[in-house]
């Protein structure tokens, strides 16, 4: 295992004036390992997901990344090209709307073959190949390579813009409820699907999810938020099944009532 960690946070808070957004946050993710930030609606997850992925600059606090030449930085006090470098080749984002992170006009080819070409990639050929093989690793049939997006049911979407975060190989991958808003029986073939490809790429990943069942699937451990702190954090299982908090037990007990 890796010495240091992927990802260090380091007292992260974020004000909306007097409001706090999220309020010294501190933990560490390793590599190949999946958090997931759980809460009710308000409670500051997304905020806190949106300064890690630098959507959102931080009031204070740092964010570090183990960056492949330089080790360990401040996100931050990188150069805006180069932070930009970062976020289309070592990092992804899955948007809980697939059409926040997808090209709309352009086909479903196109949109895995484009953060290709965005490092580098110029053969058409091989970029083609690449996308099909994507379109069949996240279940789209490589045959729909040339339809539009907008032509595809809202679980094929999210698929497809995991396949366009994940075909240049990012080792970090920031999830915003990425099962939201789809149909029971989507959301449970999404989610084996997520799983596998984690564990089979040695991803590490962040997923914000209001969903326990969503965090005990995926997530190794679990930060659960609550009016932008950090209230509980520890090992998924155990939080889920032994919660200390009184409002992680709340939570818990009111996903079990009948």
């Amino acid at each position: 295992m890796s010495s240091q960690p992927l990802l260090r946070v380091s007292n992260l808070t974020h004000m909306y004036g007097n409001r706090v957004g999220c309020r010294d946050v501190s933990f560490e993710l390793w590599p190949g390992e999946v958090i997931g930030i759980v809460g009710e609606s308000g409670s500051g997850k997304s905020t806190l997901l949106s300064c890690l992925s630098t959507r959102q600059q931080p009031t204070s606090g740092l964010v570090e990344y183990d960056t492949k030449d330089q080790g360990l930085v401040d996100v931050y006090s990188l150069s805006e090209p180069r932070r930009r470098m970062l976020m289309r080749t070592d990092w992804g984002i899955v948007h809980q709307n697939p059409r926040d992170g997808l090209r709309m006009g352009v086909s479903a080819g196109a949109n895995v073959g484009e953060p290709l070409m965005a490092v580098g990639a110029r053969h058409y050929g091989d970029i083609r190949q690449q996308a099909a093989t994507w379109l069949d690793k996240v279940e789209i049939d490589p045959g729909r390579m040339d339809d539009q997006p907008k032509t595809f049911s809202g679980g094929m979407q999210q698929r497809l813009q995991i396949a366009r975060n994940l075909v240049t190989h990012p080792r970090l991958v920031f999830m915003d409820e990425p099962t939201g808003g789809l149909d029971v029986s989507v959301q449970a073939r999404l989610l084996d699907l997520l799983r596998r490809l984690v564990t089979d790429l040695g991803l590490s990943a962040i997923v914000v999810t209001h969903d326990l069942a969503v965090a005990r699937l995926l997530a190794h451990r679990l930060m659960v938020m609550r009016q932008g702190q950090v209230v509980e954090h520890g090992l998924t299982d155990q939080v889920l099944d032994d919660p200390h908090h009184p409002y992680t037990q709340l939570l818990v007990s009111s996903v079990l009532q009948p």
